[in-house]
């Protein structure tokens, strides 16, 4: 079992138990609601360990919270993952082509445009 794997594996008991122990069930696009909603949050987290407030004082930025909600988020990416059916592999493959295309986009080298420092 690979990293992600073992992170796909781990997620799906930790989904089952919650589940199982607050006897909750969803159809499909309610949970994909209900995960979304939940990613906006802890994003909402992450940001206001930054200093976006211009009203306050600044505060030193703590690393170790920001990497727990980046972590937080990632919970619930997987989480959607696993209700969509998007397998670890899947998830690897897609990533690799996103990021393909996201550099020829960079290097202005798909029909996609606005993304390119050259037009």
């Amino acid at each position: 079992m690979d990293k992600l794997e073992k992170i796909f594996y781990l997620q799906k008991k930790l989904d089952d138990k919650i589940i199982q122990q607050r006897n909750v069930e969803f159809d499909l696009e309610i949970w994909i609601e209900k995960e979304v909603l939940a990613i906006i949050s802890e994003l909402a987290e992450l940001l206001n360990e930054t200093n976006f407030k211009w009203w306050k004082n600044p505060k030193k930025i703590d690393n170790s919270a920001i990497k727990g909600e980046i972590i937080d988020v990632f919970h619930f990416v997987i989480s959607i993952c696993l209700k969509v059916g998007i397998t670890p592999q899947e998830l690897y493959d897609a990533y690799l082509d996103k990021n393909k295309e996201n550099i020829l986009r960079q290097e202005g080298l798909t029909e996609k445009k606005g993304y390119s420092l050259n037009e």
